[in-house]
Formats: C-alpha cells, structure tokens, sequence
C-alpha cells in the first residue's frame, strides 16, 4: 500500500493527560465568532459547522485553492497544499488553505468576502451542510508510457491527481495496466477519502452515489443519494426481516443467546433487508448499483452488532458493554452488500449501549450541539433516548419506556399500518377517529393510543391515578359515550370503534392497556426530568422539543402534553423532527464536516445511567399519575 501525508495532525499529541480530547477556540474575524472544536480539526470544517461561509468550490477537498483565510494569532503548520496556491509572501503573512489549516492551538482568523458560495444542501431540521462527500471522482488524461517515460501504472495515475495524496489497494492493480490502454489513457479515478479505489472508462464524473441507512429494530430505510449534488434519488423503505424473532433489541439478544444459530441467522436477516432496499431503489432510478461507493448507516447498538455478527449478549446484560463506540475500515460487502468491488461503509459512531449511532445522528441533524436554546430531544421508543443540550452542554440517558408506544402490548395494537386508529378526538359532539387507509378500524397504534387515553384523561372520564371514572358517573357527565364503556370478564373496555363500525370485532381500549401506557411515559418523564436536574435546569427553562422517530412523526403534541410524556409548553414549540437518524446517516454521507461533527459529539455529549439514581424507582412511581 501506497500511502502519503502531510498537514498530518495525528502526529501531534491533541489529547490531555486524562485522555480527555482537547478543546482549541477560534475567533473569527470580521464576524466576530468565537467557537471551541476538537484540537486537530481544520479551519474549513470548524468554520461549516458553526455556520461561518469560507469560498469553496471544491467543497473544501483542497483542488479548488479559493478557501484562503489569514492567521492573525497563533500558528498552523505550512503544508505541500498551501505552497502550491500561495505565494511566499502570503505564506510569511499567515495565509492558509482553510481545509488544510489543522487547529492544534488557539487561533484568530480573518476569514475574506466570499466571492462564490460553497456547494451545500438542505438535509436534517433545517440544516444547510457544505457538500463535501468522501466520494470523489477525477478525470484524467494521461501521457502514453514510453523508453524515456517508464513510470509505473499506478503512478503515472497518481501523478495526474497530484494534488491529492492518496493510497490504494493492491486489487486495484489487477486490471488497471488493461483498463488503462484499453481506454487510451482517458480514464476517471474513482476516491473515497484518501484512498483510489478503481478506474472507469472516460469521463464518468457526473456519476457518484451512496446509499444511507436508517437501522430501526422496526423498519428500515434506504436514501439512494446522488452525493455531487446532494440530491435523493429514491427511497425505499421495509421491515427489519428480525421481526420474527421480537419486537425490540431485549428479545433479539435473547435469540443470540438461547440458540447457537441465532446470531449468524440475525446477521443475515439483517444484511438481507439491506440488499433488499438497495436493490428497489436501484430498480426504481435505474442506477447501477456498481455506481454506488459509499453506504452510510445509523442505528442502535443491537441492530448494528447483529448486522455485522457481533456477539450482543454484553449489550443485554449489566453493565451493557459495547463492543467498539465506532467502526474503522468497514466495506460495504461487510453489511452483505454487492456494490462497487471496493465501495466503502460508514457506521455512525455510539455513545454506549443503548444511546446508539441512530441518536448520535438525531443530534447531529437537529443540530444539538449548535442552537442556544434549551432543547430536549426525545426518540420515542421500546427504549427511550433523551438529548439535553443548549450549545454548550449535552447530556443524554435512556429510559426502558416498554413496547407500549408500538401498542405492541396493547389488547388491539398494532403497528402504523391500513386500518389502525391513529388519531382520537372527542367533542361535545361525540367522538371522531382516524383511521390509516380507506378501511375500516381493525386495530389501534401508538398514536392512537396516546390521543385516545389524552381525550379521555381531558374531559374527565379517566381519573389522574389511569382509572375509568365508575360507570354512574359516566352515565352521568357523558351519557353519549356511556354505551361505549363494557366490562367483559371483570375488565373495563372503552370501544374506540364498536362492531357496528367494524363490521367485524370491536377495537377497544383496555384498563390494561391504560396501565401499559403510564408505565411508558412515566419512564420517559422521569427520564427528561431527571436529565433536568442533572443539568441544573428545570422545565420552565425548556424551549422546545424536538419528538424523534416514525411514532414522534404522528403524535399529537397536544396530548403528549397532556398526559405528561413532555415538557409543558405551548404546543408550537413540541416539533416533530421525523427520521432524523436517517438524516444523520445522509449528513455524513454528503459532509465530512458532519462526519467529523458526528465522531465530535461522542466528546461533546455526557452519558447518564438512570439505573445508578438511587431515587429513579420513587420518581418514576410519581410520574405515573396523570397531569391535573
């Protein structure tokens, strides 16, 4: 392997005596901004990451040479790059290339008027990501070798992309001499960060894709991304084919452990689901998938150790040990993928066992560790991850809220599918619901079951403690709904859709199922509650929610409020944040500025274990009531 370095921060010591990563501030001039990033990261990508627009049309891949600033204090080491685009004057007056500029220290930089606007693209809550893919690709024509001109294959090659320093495999020797002359020279190199990994025919540099992943222990999701110009060309989506062996990461790490055959089987159902989803949108944009060079995936702990055959069972059990926080050197044929020979993959990295690569891309998309406000961030789950940050600090946890917001415990649940109840209103009028598909109600969902206990909870029906009011006092002050209230077998019923409207078996809402649901939301807001404190705010201080996740995308932030599963705020401030996890996995896809922004946030952010409170148990007893 051919390797080349210069502007290498890694042989410079960027960690503190404790291990800890050391912070560097850089003050930026004329704008006035001073911002604090992980000693070793460059000027350009410390500047994208807090919003500071720096010229670039190469996306800060060091070919454009426009990304020039002046450093006004401190020092960076002058690198091959920076010779080549400025001038020894400019280079003795502090000028750099900004996306070769290593910040080991503290700096100021004078950052010049743009004269062009850096390639970006819309992706995650609002987020503007400068377009900065690993993938790149380079035309070249090369001279003919000859007796005077005997250079090798490989580096008459690299030699007409001398302005990168690149490595290669030995594969990519097999057939590069016949590629080459069967081409007549005329060839597009194909680059994934810092390495070659093959040779087309011509000029193929306006094709460049990669796929991200969204790895739910539910459903999973696939974006085929044109990444020049950060586009999404088709998404797909399915159930994880683990289903049957449980509905959440408890259960799959349970068939891991009790048969011998379980891991190796959850691996390939896993990577089977994948080949699945790349092979529909293939299919559906007519793209090869020899022309895709980079997967990016987010997903929990589990999902991710299965996916890739490793032994879960420390996940499971106490003290829920990881096997690595992030994953170097993966390929895409190490998720059972058939892509380009040598496409490469990226895992998003974990904060531990159960605040997964999915989080760490939520909180990258939602932009975190960026916005001033006091927000919570809440992926609502089997487990429920909470994110706390104002800019400066981040703390999350985790909460075991149950299977209760999938109604995977629910006496009629199921999952978001044609013929479930996803929505509940009652007015005076009497009771409205919504129902997915043009069909009739045959079950119940989370959202469902969140606005049906809400409505109830609000017009007095259901007491504080999840109790049915007694059946008197129903007739009473609902006389309308009263037909609906059954006791079958000793239980209470409420009939959400009765068999009239059914045309077959009632869909109800149990006592138990009211009981499933408080233990949820009390573990959720002991949770964000708890966090609170640790962070010394209290829930006044909070400015906005962010709700995560495919149920956080349907339920109604009115009842969430209401039966006290989030802060209490005006509900325009309860925002749904959709499928951040695969926003995530698109904004590392599209960025290595977001890249280095994920793996930044592993520092940034402050895990806390809720089972280590000795006072989580009587909290979360007091959360089980509803609010008054």
């Amino acid at each position: 392997m051919t390797t080349v370095e210069s502007n290498d921060a890694s042989s410079t010591d960027l960690g503190t005596d404790d291990g800890e990563p050391r912070r560097v501030t850089l003050n930026f001039a004329p704008s006035g901004k001073s911002v604090r990033v992980p000693a070793g990261v460059t000027v350009f990508d410390a500047a994208s990451w807090n919003g500071i627009a720096i010229d670039s049309t190469c996306g800060g891949h060091g070919t454009c040479k426009k990304c020039k600033v002046q450093i006004l204090d401190g020092s960076v080491e002058i690198g091959r790059l920076d010779i080549r685009a400025l001038t020894p004057e400019q280079l003795r007056a502090g000028w750099r290339l900004a996306c070769v500029a290593r910040a080991t220290a503290d700096l100021q930089v004078e950052v010049p008027p743009l004269t062009t606007r850096p390639k970006a693209a819309t992706v995650g809550v609002g987020r503007q990501v400068i377009l900065r893919p690993a993938i790149q690709k380079r035309y070249i024509e090369l001279d003919d070798p000859s007796l005077s001109d005997q250079r090798t294959d490989i580096r008459r090659v690299l030699d007409g992309i001398d302005d990168l320093e690149l490595t290669f495999e030995p594969s990519v020797l097999r057939n590069l001499g016949r590629d080459l002359r069967a081409h007549d020279w005329k060839v597009t190199a194909v680059i994934v960060d810092d390495a070659l990994i093959g040779i087309e025919a011509g000029d193929t540099t306006g094709i460049a894709y990669g796929v991200a992943f969204d790895l739910g222990t539910t459903t999973v999701v696939a974006t085929l991304m044109d990444v020049s110009t950060g586009t999404p060309i088709a998404v797909r989506s399915m159930l994880n084919k683990q289903q049957p062996y449980g509905a959440d990461v408890i259960s799959r790490i349970s068939a891991t452990m009790l048969d011998p055959e379980g891991l190796p089987r959850l691996q390939q159902l896993a990577q089977e689901t994948l080949a699945e989803l790349v092979a529909e949108v293939c299919e559906e944009s007519g793209i090869s998938a020899s022309s895709i060079y980079e997967v990016a995936l987010a997903g929990n702990a589990t999902m991710v150790q299965l996916l890739l055959g490793i032994d879960p069972e420390p996940l499971g059990v106490a003290p829920f040990i990881l096997a690595t926080r992030s994953y170097a050197g993966l390929r895409a044929s190490d998720f059972g993928l058939d892509l380009h020979p040598h496409a490469r993959a990226l895992v998003l990295p974990a904060l531990g066992a159960y605040v997964g690569g999915d989080i760490i891309g939520g909180a990258l998309a939602s932009g975190m560790d960026r916005d001033k406000r006091l927000r919570v961030f809440i992926d609502v789950g089997t487990n429920c991850e909470i994110v706390i940050g104002n800019g400066e600090r981040l703390m999350a946890t985790a909460a075991p809220a149950g299977p209760a917001f999938e109604a995977a415990s629910i006496r009629n649940g199921m999952r978001a599918a044609p013929g479930a109840i996803e929505t509940v209103s009652i007015t005076s009028d009497g009771m409205k619901i919504g129902v997915i598909g043009d069909v009739s109600a045959v079950g119940l969902c989370g959202s469902g079951l969140v606005d049906a206990v809400a409505e109830l909870v609000r017009i007095g029906l259901i007491d504080r403690s999840g109790r049915f009011l007694p059946a008197d006092a129903i007739a009473e002050a609902r006389p309308d709904l009263a037909p609906r209230f059954v006791e079958t077998n000793g239980e209470r019923h409420f009939h959400l859709a009765t068999e009239a409207e059914t045309g077959g078996d009632p869909v109800v809402l149990t006592q138990r199922d009211i009981r499933e649901l408080q233990f949820a939301k009390a573990a959720i807001s002991t949770g964000w509650r708890l966090l609170l404190e640790e962070f010394g705010a209290e829930e006044s201080d909070v400015q906005q929610v962010l709700l995560a996740g495919s149920f956080g995308t349907y339920l109604s932030p009115s009842s969430a409020i209401r039966i006290g599963l989030v802060p209490k705020l005006p509900v325009l401030r309860i925002v749904s944040a959709g499928n951040v996890a695969g926003e995530g996995a698109k904004m590392v896809l599209l960025s290595l500025p977001e890249r280095h922004g994920a793996e930044a946030l592993i520092d940034e952010i402050h895990y806390v274990e809720l089972s280590d409170r000795t006072d989580f148990n009587d909290r979360f007893v007091e959360e089980l009531a509803f609010p008054q």
